[in-house]
């Protein structure tokens, strides 16, 4: 009913650099609904913001768990720039989200019912690789659409060293 298709052996079309972050939660206290249950919410509001303005730059999302304490969300962007755009923008809930957690803070209001983290990785062309077998786009494939395996290659090493256009031509300038 809900199939997606699978594809054989894809890879991802990704041209030039990724980013991905890494953003997430852990409630340290299951009884601070008050706490974390906000935290969760917020998440939601941000990706449906970010899912009705395309332009932002989030290119797609996967949201995972990994334990009944730990949640969080893998994001693919178009760049570094507009994640920082995004989350730098007064108009845009995370900056208002951030504002009560450095109030709280700062006021030493923060009980440690909740936890929250992020990382962000820059993978420049040539520093990743990816491949799916029998499955529907999903991760970097899902940001930026699937290629047929033979286009950048059968091996990893092929698939490393794929360039796009625009990098081989900035090598041969």
């Amino acid at each position: 009913m809900f199939r997606k298709p699978v594809m054989g052996k894809t890879t991802a079309a990704a041209e030039g650099d990724v980013v991905v972050l890494l953003i997430g939660m852990r409630v340290n206290h299951f009884w601070a609904v008050h706490q974390w249950v906000p935290v969760m919410l917020s998440m939601f509001r941000m990706l449906n913001e970010l899912a009705r303005d395309p332009a932002r730059g989030l290119l797609s999302r996967v949201l995972l768990t990994g334990s009944p304490r730990t949640y969080y969300v893998v994001q693919y962007w178009e760049s570094k720039e507009k994640l920082y755009e995004y989350a730098k923008s007064p108009e845009m809930f995370h900056h208002r989200a951030w504002a009560v957690v450095n109030r709280k803070d700062r006021a030493g209001k923060m009980r440690g019912h909740v936890g929250i983290w992020h990382e962000t990785y820059i993978a420049s062309e040539g520093s990743y690789e990816a491949i799916y077998a029998d499955m529907p786009p999903i991760g970097l494939a899902a940001a930026t659409g699937v290629l047929p395996l033979e286009k950048r290659g059968r091996y990893a090493a092929d698939r490393f060293a794929h360039r796009s256009a625009g990098a081989k031509a900035e090598k041969a300038g």
